[in-house]
C-alpha cells in the first residue's frame, strides 16, 4: 500500500508515538483520525495539520467509543484501511513490594485492559471494516500495526504487568496476521526500546545519558520519527506480515 493512500485510524495519536505517525501520514499525502483521551491535544493536532486529519475522543477498552470513531472516519473518509495501535500505560510494581505487600490486583488489570485487550478491540473493530474495502492491486485490504515493547521479551524488575500486556500483543501478532490473510489485511508489531517520548521530558541530563549509554548503538534515545519511519515501511512492504520488529538500536535490558 502506498502512504499516500492510507486512510489511518491512529489510537494514542495525540502525543509520542503516535503523533509522530499521524504526522507522518499526513505529510506523505495520506489521512488520519487520531484517537486519543487528550482532547486539548488532539483537537490541537488536527486543527494544525488540516483537512487531512480529524480527532476523536476515545478509550480503546470501550467497544462504544471505538466503534463511534470508525464510523465518524468513514463518513469523513469513506473508508479506512490503516490501524496504527500506539495507545498504553505503564506502571513499576513488583510482584511483592516492601513490607511484603503484593501487587495491587486492580493496577494489573488495568494495564493488560488497556493495553492488550484495547489493542484487540481496536483490531477487532477495524478489521470488521476492513475486510469490505476494494483490494489493491497487491490484493491488500488493509494494514494493522500495533505496539509491543522490548519489556515483551526483556523484562525489568517491576515491570510484570507491562511485560505481560506486550507480550500478549507481540504473542497474537501471528495469529491474526492468519486469521486476516484471506482477507488481505497484514497485521505487524513494533517493539520499541527507549524512546525519546514525553514520558522522557522530565528525566535530568544524567539520567538521559545513563540510559542512551545502555543502546549499543546508536547510543542515544530513539526519535519518534524513526518510529514513524518504520510503519511507514511496513505500510509499503506488501511482503511484512505476521511479525514483531524490534526498534531498538540492539539494547538488551538489564534487570534494573
Amino acid at each position: 500500500m502506498r502512504i499516500q493512500d492510507s486512510i489511518a485510524l491512529v489510537t494514542g495519536g495525540a502525543s509520542g508515538l503516535g503523533e509522530a505517525t499521524v504526522r507522518n501520514i499526513v505529510k506523505n499525502g495520506g489521512k488520519a483520525a487520531i484517537l486519543d483521551l487528550s482532547e486539548e491535544r488532539g483537537t490541537k493536532l488536527a486543527e494544525e495539520l488540516g483537512e487531512n486529519a480529524v480527532f476523536y475522543k476515545s478509550n480503546v477498552t470501550s467497544e462504544e467509543d471505538v466503534q463511534h470513531a470508525i464510523d465518524r472516519a468513514i463518513a469523513q473518509f469513506g473508508k479506512i484501511n490503516t490501524v496504527v495501535n500506539c495507545a498504553g500505560i505503564a506502571i513499576a510494581e513488583k510482584t511483592v513490594g516492601k513490607g511484603s505487600n503484593a501487587h495491587s490486583f486492580d493496577s494489573f488489570k488495568k494495564v493488560i485492559e488497556i493495553n492488550l485487550i484495547g489493542t484487540f478491540n481496536v483490531i477487532r473493530l477495524a478489521a470488521a471494516q476492513m475486510v469490505n474495502n476494494e483490494p489493491n492491486q497487491e490484493g491488500e485490504r488493509g494494514v494493522i500495526i500495533n505496539t509491543a515493547s522490548v519489556a515483551a521479551f526483556d523484562g525489568q524488575i517491576g515491570q510484570a504487568a507491562y511485560s505481560a500486556s506486550k507480550g500478549g500483543v507481540a504473542g497474537m501478532t501471528l495469529p491474526i496476521a492468519r486469521d486476516l490473510a484471506k482477507s488481505g489485511i497484514r497485521v505487524m508489531t513494533i517493539a520499541p526500546g527507549i524512546i525519546e517520548t514525553p514520558l522522557f521530558a522530565s528525566l535530568s541530563e544524567q539520567a538521559k545519558a545513563a540510559l542512551e549509554s545502555q543502546v549499543p548503538f546508536p547510543s542515544r534515545l530513539g526519535r519518534p520519527s524513526e518510529y514513524a519511519q518504520l510503519t511507514q515501511s511496513i505500510i509499503e512492504n506488501v511482503m511484512l506480515n505476521g511479525e514483531t520488529i524490534r526498534l531498538d538500536g540492539a539494547i538488551r535490558m538489564p534487570p534494573r
